[in-house]
C-alpha cells in the first residue's frame, strides 16, 4: 500500500511515522508513506495557498490551484482521495478495513478556515473523526493512517485484530497481566484457571457488559 498526505505542515506528520508500529511496517515494506507539502505546488511567486472568501466573510479559505496541481502531480488509476473535514462521515473501525483494501490513499489535510469548494470535485470521500473543529487535517490523518497500516498483513500479530475492540461490534474485555495480586486487587480467578472453555465464555460476557455498559449503540438490534 502506498498513502501520500498532502500537508502544509509536514513536520506534524513525519514525527508520527519514525516511530513504534508505524516505523516498523515501512521498514519492512509494508507500506510507503509519503508526506508532500502542497504549497510546493502553488502557482503564485509567493507560494500563497490561502485566500479571503468571496462574498465575505471570517477567516481565509485554501486555494484550488495547489491542491489540483499536487493531486494532478500524484494520482493514478488507484488512488482513493481523502478530504479530512467535519463535515465528512464519521470515521470508524469499518471504514479503516475497507481503506485497507486500496493500493493508494490520498490523503488531504486542511488548515484555515476551510477549503475552495471546488477541491471537493477531486475528492471520493470526505470523513471527519468526529463532531469537533481541529486546526488542521494532520491529527485525522495520523488516525487514519495508523488504524489502516495495524490491519495490514503482517504488521501485528493476526490474533490481536481478531480479538481487539468493534472486530465484532463489541468493546474488548478486560486483561490482566502479573502480577496476580497487587495492591489487594487481584485477578478473576478464570483467567488462572487453565480452562480454556471457561476463560473464552468469562471474556465474551465482559465484552458485553462492558459495551452495554459503556457503548450501547454499538449492539444496536444484537441479541444479548
Amino acid at each position: 500500500m502506498q498513502i501520500d498526505i498532502m500537508t502544509l505542515f509536514p513536520n506534524i506528520v513525519e514525527g508520527f511515522l519514525s516511530e513504534s508500529i508505524i516505523k516498523r511496517a515501512i521498514e519492512k515494506g509494508k507500506v510507503t508513506i509519503n508526506v508532500i507539502n502542497f504549497r510546493d505546488y502553488s502557482p503564485l511567486n509567493n507560494k500563497q495557498v490561502d485566500d479571503t472568501p468571496y462574498g465575505g466573510g471570517a477567516g481565509m479559505l485554501l486555494r484550488c490551484e495547489p491542491i489540483f496541481e499536487c493531486l494532478d502531480a500524484i494520482k493514478t488509476p488507484d488512488s482513493l482521495v481523502i478530504l479530512l473535514s467535519p463535515e465528512g462521515k464519521t470515521y470508524n473501525q469499518s471504514i479503516a478495513s475497507e481503506l485497507k483494501n486500496y493500493k493508494h490513499l490520498i490523503l488531504i489535510c486542511g488548515h484555515y478556515e476551510g477549503f475552495d469548494e471546488r477541491i471537493k470535485t477531486q475528492v471520493d470521500e470526505i470523513i471527519s473523526i468526529g463532531d469537533f473543529v481541529l486546526t488542521g487535517g494532520e491529527i485525522p490523518a495520523a488516525a487514519i493512517v495508523d488504524s489502516v497500516v495495524r490491519l495490514l498483513p503482517g504488521v501485528i500479530n493476526e490474533e490481536s485484530l481478531t480479538n481487539e475492540s468493534f472486530s465484532n461490534d463489541l468493546l474488548d474485555y478486560p486483561q490482566y497481566t502479573k502480577p496476580a495480586s497487587y495492591r489487594g486487587l487481584g485477578v478473576p480467578e478464570v483467567l488462572i484457571s487453565g480452562d480454556h472453555k471457561k476463560i473464552a465464555e468469562y471474556r465474551y460476557a465482559e465484552q458485553v457488559k462492558k459495551t452495554k455498559e459503556l457503548r450501547p449503540d454499538l449492539m444496536g438490534e444484537k441479541d444479548e
